[in-house]
């Protein structure tokens, strides 16, 4: 009986033990349940912070890829403009020396033979002065008529081989003085013209289309100075 008793108790002071132990670890809080807890809500955070700066860095690749194409798209429409005015001006410089040298081609045609014309005109100038210096003579022979006849012929031909080819002689003579066209000589006093008029035509003057080729050498008129009157 005693011993029954004594297991009685044992068992019933074990029991109350493992009761105790069990409302102490109720009692107590999970140590290990807390922390994987607050485990997983701080690698959640940590994953979602992640997300963020990806979506940060993705926004921000994204915004610098825009950022560098509009760049690129601004160079290239300068580069464009820039050659769409390289082109403009490359074609107006084209059409300026086409301009030019059609200029040049004309102009060489029209005064290519200046030098040549220049050089005849003194074969015309001695021509003249030859006929001009015949004297007025009533006794001369059938010869000597027909011989002058024929000088002026050929003057006249001369004449107009040079204005078939654009080349005219200048009318100067009672005209006004024009320094774009005359060579004053010398000054002849004369009461009966008024100042700046040619009244001599020393060397005949020509014109070449509308090229001044040779002045006309001239005499130009002036009033004579009045005598001082005696005191």
């Amino acid at each position: 009986m005693t011993n029954n008793k004594q297991n009685i108790i044992k068992n019933d002071s074990n029991t109350n033990n493992d009761n105790i132990i069990e409302s102490k670890i109720e009692s107590e809080p999970d140590s290990n349940k807390l922390p994987r807890k607050q485990t997983k809500e701080s690698s959640k955070q940590k994953y979602n912070e992640k997300n963020d700066k990806e979506v940060f860095n993705n926004e921000d690749v994204d915004y610098n890829k825009k950022e560098k194409n509009n760049e690129k798209h601004t160079n290239f429409n300068e580069e464009i403009s820039n050659l769409r005015d390289e082109r403009l001006r490359l074609l107006a410089e084209m059409e300026n020396l086409r301009k030019r040298s059609e200029k040049e081609k004309v102009e060489s045609i029209k005064f290519g033979s200046s030098n040549l014309a220049r050089d005849i005109l003194s074969t015309n100038d001695n021509l003249t002065r030859a006929l001009d210096n015949v004297p007025e003579e009533k006794n001369r022979t059938g010869a000597i008529k027909n011989l002058i006849d024929g000088l002026r012929m050929v003057q006249k031909e001369f004449t107009t081989i040079l204005e078939r080819h654009g080349i005219k002689r200048i009318n100067a003579l009672n005209n006004k003085f024009d320094h774009n066209l005359h060579q004053a000589m010398i000054e002849i006093e004369t009461e009966d013209k008024e100042e700046g008029i040619v009244v001599q035509e020393i060397q005949s003057g020509y014109i070449m289309h509308d090229r001044l080729l040779r002045p006309t050498m001239v005499g130009v008129s002036k009033k004579p100075q009045q005598n001082k009157k005696n005191k």
